[in-house]
């Protein structure tokens, strides 16, 4: 399992989770001794960074696995190829290091896609590390969702025998394209929040137009006098332009604490659920939200994102 928060990771070990962890964000200085007792392996960059890794798990006497990441045109993290062969033949004599594998990140900052060229350069580099050191990489993380059009398409893998699948698996679908993935479900997981608001409001502000809470300029639309909800979800804890509504429910907008939506049906009242679905920027948001209760519902094939308790939700 792999997480990008070493808080995350302990939330799991403190639930007994047996599983080996992965830690795929570049550990901060700060949190070496937490990132060495909780993770077993985690991807970095930077060599001051995991020769503090290293004291620490001299000091803990345990291993820490490392995965040096290499930049290959997305232009987030990793390591320029040209200077990869210095860093592995410095991160192979460190105490208590154990070099595990190589990887990269694609799609995430740049929207730099996967495919041939770009995976078979990792390949490359894969194998050129195993001949000049004479070791054996375990792992060859091509990528994350992003990749997956490329890995189940007619396409030679090379070295690549890990993907950071996420996104992929909780939404049914891939990232790039947003194609289906077939055996999965779209529609898993839902957002429900509980309405605290609903009255026949005119379409059009009254007053002097600014800014909006979030710094956006707002933009009128003339329907008349509409039916509107509120809901007591917000910014704080979703993406509004990531939600979709059911049909006859349109998104107005969104402050911190509060959705405003529009209803061709004037049947919505007070404590009413309202669902949505999430993308992966809402669902992000919503996941680690502590204001948002996380419902599973083991009957049926769907997590669901629930507001209600005074809370919203997702299921």
């Amino acid at each position: 399992m792999g997480d990008s928060r070493i808080e995350n990771i302990e939330r799991m070990r403190r639930a007994h989770i047996k599983a080996f962890m992965h830690l795929i964000r570049s550990p901060m200085p700060s949190q070496v001794d937490r990132v060495v007792r909780l993770a077993d392996t985690s991807f970095n960059t930077e060599l001051t960074v995991i020769r503090q890794l290293s004291l620490s798990a001299t000091q803990a006497r345990v291993r820490h696995g490392i995965v040096l990441m290499v930049e290959l045109g997305d232009l987030r993290e990793g390591i320029m190829p040209a200077d990869l062969d210095a860093m592995v033949r410095v991160v192979l004599q460190l105490p208590n290091i154990t070099l595990r594998g190589i990887g990269t990140n694609l799609a995430c900052h740049s929207g730099v896609s996967p495919d041939a060229n770009n995976m078979s350069e990792l390949s490359a580099l894969a194998k050129a590390i195993e001949t000049s050191f004479g070791i054996s990489l375990e792992l060859v993380s091509g990528g994350n969702s992003a990749n997956l059009d490329w890995a189940l398409g007619n396409n030679d893998i090379g070295r690549i025998n890990h993907l950071r699948l996420g996104e992929s698996i909780l939404l049914g679908c891939e990232p790039l394209h947003r194609k289906v993935i077939a055996g999965l479900h779209t529609d898993a997981i839902t957002l429900v929040a509980e309405v605290i608001e609903a009255k026949t409001k005119p379409s059009r502000s009254r007053g002097t137009i600014a800014q909006t809470a979030f710094g956006a300029k707002p933009v009128a639309v003339k329907m008349g006098e509409s039916r509107r909800a509120i809901l007591a979800i917000g910014c704080q804890d979703i993406d509004p332009a990531g939600l979709t509504a059911t049909a006859g429910t349109r998104i107005l907008g969104a402050s911190g604490d509060h959705l405003v939506v529009n209803m061709d049906s004037g049947s919505i009242g007070i404590g009413d659920e309202m669902r949505f679905g999430l993308n992966y920027s809402a669902l992000t948001r919503a996941m680690t939200s502590p204001f948002v209760h996380k419902e599973t519902r083991r009957a049926a094939p769907a997590i669901q994102a629930v507001a209600g308790e005074n809370q919203p939700a997702v299921m």
